[in-house]
């Protein structure tokens, strides 16, 4: 019987489509690859994206680190993301658990408000960012990056904490404030060390987001000292031509801190997010 399913026609399809998004998904990545070790040689003799090069050119590697200042744009990221994620998934969960577990009128009606943010381009918000960024002076600034960049992370980390606060029963609260436990020390103490997984979530989904970043720290940061890794990457893009090679390789480099980031905290992100939808 479970030899008859498994060689149906629908589980065979269905394999069959799985096989296809995987190779659809692993493509672009083997593509990059192999362009981050390809010389400029390579480039000009006909060799398609697909097609590994005889020799390793890791000079590519090389100029991405010196000439193309990658460690700096990777350092001034990392210096974002260190500011940004931390105080954002705090502002956060302060907001989350004023929702859910503080008395407060109309909670439904701020949480939509709050929901309004993630339905905001942040293209319609370019002018005024602009406009007021200019009367302030804080172009240029990590500051300016980084105000913008919670501004607009609030919804998503909302959403997220508020369904995962839910889904810790209230009976715990009475029990801590029965043994004297404050508002402070029941969210510190007791709701956050539950929310873990949810905080996981959030690390991961929030440094990626802030990492990869292109259009407003484009915008922000006009000082070449100061950009983070999106926008130092285009150096590698010139009015004459584009050294694939170099950004290809810079691309594979910037893509580490990532990585270690999620492999971190992988075991927690799923149950971040279930809990996130589970009300």
């Amino acid at each position: 019987m479970q030899k008859k399913k498994l060689s149906s026609p629908a589980t065979w399809l269905m394999y069959g489509i799985l096989l296809v998004l995987m190779l659809l998904w692993i493509a672009p990545i083997f593509t990059l690859i192999a362009t981050a070790i390809k010389s400029k040689k390579d480039f000009y003799s006909g060799l398609s994206l697909f097609q590994m090069p005889t020799q390793i050119a890791w000079s590519n590697f090389t100029k991405a680190l010196t000439e193309g200042n990658l460690l700096n744009y990777m350092k001034n990221d990392l210096i974002i993301c260190c500011l940004k994620v931390p105080l954002g998934i705090l502002f956060e969960a302060m907001a989350a658990f004023a929702l859910t577990r503080l008395r407060m009128r109309r909670p439904m009606g701020m949480f939509v408000f709050f929901l309004v943010g993630m339905m905001l381009p942040m293209q319609v918000a370019l002018v005024p960012i602009s406009i007021v960024f200019n009367r302030l002076h804080l172009f240029n600034t990590y500051f300016g990056l980084f105000y913008v960049y919670i501004g607009f992370g609030l919804s998503f980390g909302i959403l997220v904490y508020r369904g995962f606060f839910l889904s810790i029963p209230k009976e715990m609260d009475e029990a801590a404030y029965i043994d004297g436990c404050g508002k402070g020390r029941l969210f510190f103490n007791i709701v956050m060390p539950l929310a873990m997984p949810a905080t996981a979530t959030l690390l991961i989904t929030d440094f990626l987001a802030t990492w990869n970043e292109y259009l407003l720290a484009n915008v922000i940061i006009n000082d070449n000292a100061l950009k983070t890794v999106p926008p130092g990457l285009m150096t590698f893009v010139g009015q004459h031509g584009t050294d694939y090679g170099g950004l290809c390789a810079g691309v594979l480099i910037s893509i580490v801190p990532v990585m270690v980031v999620y492999l971190v905290f992988q075991k927690y992100f799923v149950e971040g997010l279930s809990g996130a939808v589970k009300q």
